[in-house]
Parts: C-alpha cells; sequence; structure tokens
C-alpha cells in the first residue's frame, strides 16, 4: 500500500514539474507582439504639426505592410503595424511609446521620425530591451551599438551628408564664396555642422549663414540677403515645401548660384512646383531613386512602386519622396523578419537586423547597398551625388562613403 502511495505522489510530482516546464518554454516562446498569426510592430509619426509632411513616410509603412498581408504575411504571420501621432513632440513620443510597450503589446518600434523623439525613448526602450529599429532620423547618436544596443539608425548620417557638400564645393569650386539657408532645428544644425567641419579651414568662406524657422513666411527676405552677400554657391538644409519656395525665389531675384539642397528635400516632384527651368542644376547627394526620375521609368522597381501608390492611396503620392522613404525603410524591416524565422525573440530581431548583408532594396540606388554587423547600426552608409539637368538626375562621379576624401585641396 506505501508503495502504491509512493508511486502515486511521485507520478503527480512528475506530472507537475513537467506542466511546470511546459509553461516555462511557452513564455520563453511566447515573446510580447508575437503570436501564432500576428507580429506587432509600434511607430510613432508626425501625422499633424509642422513636420505633418514626413507623416507620408509613416503611411507608405502602413500600406508596404498592408500590402505583405494580403501576400500572406511573412513567415505565415500577419503584420499588424499599430501608428501614432506624436506631432513632433518628444514627451507625446516618450507617452505614446511606452503606451505601445506596456498596452498595445508590440515586439518592437520601428522607424520612429525625428531625432528629438527618438532621443527621447532610447534609454527606456534599452532598458526594456526593446527593439529600437531602423529610425528615421540620420543622427550618429542613434547608432552607437556600444551605449545603445538595442537602437539601430536606418539613413546615412546628417552630418556626413553635410560633409559630402563641403568635399565637393573644395573639389570643383575652391575659392568660391558660399551662403546657407538652414531649418533652425537638431537635423538642420547637424548638416550645416557637416559642411563646416568638411570645409575646415576654409569654413571662412561661408559669408552668411541663415537658420530659419519651418513657419516661417519670410523665405524671400532670407533669399534676397543671401544674394546681396555675392555668393556663388548656396546651401539649403530644410524641409521640401522650403526647398521649392527657396528655389523658385532664387530664380525670381535672377540669381542663379550653384544650389545645394538636402536629400529629403530635393525630388523631381519638390522641383516641379518650383517653375520650369528654376531647379535645372540644383546638386543634391541620395540614396534612394527618384520615382518620378524617367530614368528609371522601365525599371520593375519602380513599376511596382507605381502599382503600390496607385492601389495603397495612404502611401501618399507617387512623387513623394517620404512615401519612398517609409516604403524602402519597411521593405528592411520585412527582410529582418524574414530571416528570424520563427524564432521572434527580441534578442533574434536584434541578432538578424546586425546580420544584414549587402542586401540591396529595391528602391536605393544602384551600388547602394544595406550591410550592418554587431559593431556596425548604420545599415545605409553610401550615398550618390547627382545633379538635375531639368529632367533626370544625372550622377557626379562614383556612390561616396565620405566624397572627395583624398581629392587635392
Amino acid at each position: 500500500m506505501q508503495t502504491r502511495v509512493r508511486t502515486l505522489i511521485a507520478l503527480v510530482l512528475a506530472l507537475v514539474l513537467a506542466l511546470t516546464s511546459l509553461s516555462a518554454i511557452t513564455e520563453r516562446v511566447r515573446e510580447p507582439g508575437v503570436t501564432d498569426t500576428e507580429i506587432r510592430i509600434g511607430n510613432v509619426m508626425p501625422y499633424s504639426g509642422s513636420l505633418k509632411v514626413f507623416g507620408a513616410i509613416g503611411k507608405a509603412e502602413a500600406a508596404y505592410f498592408e500590402m505583405i498581408n494580403e501576400r500572406g504575411g511573412i513567415n505565415g504571420r500577419k503584420v499588424r503595424f499599430i501608428s501614432y501621432d506624436d506631432k513632433s513632440d518628444p514627451s507625446t513620443a516618450l507617452d505614446l511609446t511606452r503606451s505601445l510597450i506596456d498596452k498595445d503589446d508590440v515586439l518592437l518600434m520601428f522607424g520612429s521620425f525625428g531625432t528629438p523623439g527618438n532621443f527621447a525613448v532610447r534609454a527606456y526602450l534599452n532598458e526594456r530591451q526593446v527593439p529600437q529599429l531602423f529610425v528615421a532620423s540620420g543622427d550618429d547618436h542613434l547608432s552607437d551599438p556600444s551605449l545603445f544596443p538595442w537602437t539601430m539608425g536606418w539613413q546615412p548620417s546628417i552630418r556626413e551628408e553635410g560633409r559630402i557638400y563641403a568635399n565637393y564645393i573644395q573639389a570643383f569650386y575652391p575659392g568660391k564664396r558660399i551662403v546657407a539657408l538652414w531649418q533652425n532645428d537638431h537635423f538642420g544644425r547637424e548638416l550645416f555642422k557637416g559642411l563646416e567641419d568638411g570645409l575646415g579651414d576654409v569654413a571662412r568662406m561661408i559669408r552668411v549663414d541663415i537658420a530659419y524657422d519651418i513657419a516661417d513666411e519670410h523665405l524671400d527676405t532670407h533669399v534676397s540677403i543671401l544674394k546681396r552677400s555675392g555668393a556663388e554657391i548656396f546651401v539649403f538644409a530644410g524641409a521640401p515645401a522650403n526647398a521649392a519656395k527657396v528655389v523658385r525665389v532664387a530664380a525670381d531675384l535672377n540669381w542663379h548660384p550653384v544650389f545645394i539642397l538636402n536629400h529629403m528635400a530635393s525630388s523631381i516632384a519638390t522641383a516641379q512646383p518650383a517653375g520650369p527651368g528654376s531647379a535645372l542644376g540644383v546638386i543634391t547627394a541620395a540614396f534612394l531613386k527618384d520615382a518620378n526620375d524617367p530614368a528609371w521609368k522601365d525599371e520593375q522597381a519602380i513599376r511596382d512602386w507605381q502599382a503600390f501608390a496607385e492601389k495603397y492611396h495612404r502611401a501618399g503620392g507617387k512623387d513623394d519622396s517620404a512615401a519612398v522613404f517609409g516604403y524602402a525603410a519597411a521593405e528592411t524591416l520585412a527582410q529582418v523578419l524574414k530571416q528570424c524565422g520563427n524564432d521572434l525573440s527580441r534578442e533574434n530581431v536584434m541578432k538578424q537586423a546586425a546580420a544584414l548583408q549587402d542586401y540591396q532594396g529595391s528602391m536605393l540606388l544602384p551600388g547602394i547597398k544595406i550591410s550592418t554587423g554587431p559593431g556596425n547600426f548604420r545599415p545605409i552608409k553610401h550615398l550618390r551625388l547627382i545633379q538635375f539637368d531639368g529632367r533626370t538626375w544625372l550622377p557626379i562621379g562614383d556612390v561616396l562613403e565620405t566624397a572627395f576624401s583624398n581629392a587635392q585641396k
């Protein structure tokens, strides 16, 4: 009798241990934001406020994942993209990000826009060990795995972009006078600092620089002041709509300097509102294809983009560079999730994000590929200088990591 009781107790204990172990295993594989049929991804974006033009990035990302879901999802799971409007306010970005993690139970944060907002949430996400992937900011400090191993950028460095323009100026227009008009925020300051860094000892050739607010109604006055300086080179860093205004005002003033625009403000769609011929000769540094550039009209990638934009109206216009940016960034995340297979732990998501090798996204310019590693959290490190001839963008030189770094000064 005692033997039977002991045997029964042993069986009960074994069953309890088995159930406990099964529960533990289930807890380990059941990551936040993941079910057998769904992956939840969080995002914050300026859908209203002064930077709402960049809300097209989030709209395109939402539409991209909708398209992916219609095709069966990723490894059998649908993507639920949850995106909220932070109005470009860092404190709102932090509140919404906390809500996405704690209430919406997302697996990761992806593609949130803006440097201040991403700075505001970075410590919280790293403390919680939640991936903060492919942030829509070119600030170098958002790609430092030694300090923040759960935060990874996507686009090229803003400051490096400024250095590329500086090196181009020195290589082709040495000794020429320079003026700059830059948006008075973190982005504008970083690009202008890069320009100064790249010019080095000849930064004195910047005769005038003006910082302007994004809602500034006096851009014509600023351009008039810059023209009176007698400068031959004009560097602009700001939003697309203001870029178009500035190009048009300069043309109206019969001022035709060497015009350099930051890449997020440079597209054929931006050039068209400036008026016929006004943007002729404009130079920028790009890494994405311009969806309205006839140079790509016969490419399958652009035909796919046009079909996508027609069907998913929330993605913005077919000529919208911000929408192309969002589409390309979402394509990169989809690649990472495919590489994860069925291991959708947060650790494996970061591991796969840091294991992209020469990935060629469909909207990246030829020669520009995405590569990452454990110590390399800047996926896109190259830009290509291009010039607008009134119809298409023409490349200047080769793909660059640091433009003309060995050029004779």
